[in-house]
């Protein structure tokens, strides 16, 4: 266990709790070598769609070999399986609900297994609210330390992932359809519509009965009007130049939108 890889943790259980530094602590007792990285703790509660989109997004900037240790659980204790995922960029922890469907929809698994040793929990005898701690964290610091994938549970089907069941992004005859897949804090609406398919092209949005001019940066439309643009992360957004594109629209997250190419 001499290999030394990054970890990086994505949840939805907020900063006013302890329970990020009580993983933080689960992780260090294993091995306090380790460097682990938060991507997010602000993940609204138990938005499964928002988790896949985050981790989906900050995967790519890490090295070769980072343990993504992610736990948005709304079923946890109960039926749904907990799993570590090798893909081609490193490993996935967490639980089989769907937060991982993004990333291996653009990086599929190689192989993953059900965390049944429980030699490489925290305990034997896990919470049945908290596998976070107990599971979670625990088996990504051993996998972080060079604990071999098969040897943390049984191998399972990568096919048999599950996946969330959001909108696809479907093209037809200068029109792409997709849907909200993230809002972030400043209330922009993040598409699934990747933003190779309207980059070089006249282009607006339609979406609540609204037209929206595509654009390439904020200072193209006056302070407080929509905007439809590519963002950062490469998708196509939705935004107000200085506002929050999703209090004026009333929109959420699997709303449908269309593009229309000109």
């Amino acid at each position: 266990m001499n290999q030394q890889r990054i970890v990086t943790l994505l949840t939805d259980f907020g900063l006013s709790d302890v329970y990020v530094g009580v993983m933080k602590g689960v992780i260090a007792e294993i091995n306090p070598s380790l460097q682990v990285i938060d991507l997010t703790h602000e993940i609204p509660p138990q938005n499964l769609i928002a988790a896949r989109f985050c981790l989906m997004n900050a995967v790519p900037y890490f090295p070769k070999d980072t343990v993504h240790i992610a736990v948005v659980d709304p079923g946890v204790g109960g039926n749904r399986r907990a799993v570590a995922i090798e893909f081609s960029s490193g490993f996935l922890v967490g639980p089989d609900n769907g937060l991982f469907s993004g990333i291996l929809s653009l990086n599929p698994a190689i192989s993953a297994v059900e965390l049944t040793n429980f030699r490489y929990w925290r305990t034997a005898s896990p919470s049945t609210t908290f596998h976070g701690r107990d599971i979670f964290a625990a088996v990504g610091a051993h996998l972080a330390s060079g604990v071999a994938l098969a040897e943390l549970g049984t191998v399972i089907n990568p096919e048999s992932l599950v996946k969330l069941p959001i909108v696809e992004c479907r093209e037809k005859e200068g029109i792409v359809e997709g849907c909200i897949q993230y809002i972030d804090r400043f209330g922009n609406l993040i598409t699934n519509i990747p933003g190779n398919l309207v980059i070089n092209k006249i282009w607006n949005v339609e979406i609540a009965n609204v037209n929206i001019p595509g654009k390439k940066t904020y200072s193209d439309i006056p302070i407080g009007s929509l905007i439809a643009l590519i963002g950062s992360h490469g998708w196509v957004e939705i935004a107000v130049n200085n506002g929050n594109a999703q209090s004026k629209l009333q929109l959420n997250y699997g709303d449908e939108i269309k593009v229309l190419l000109n």
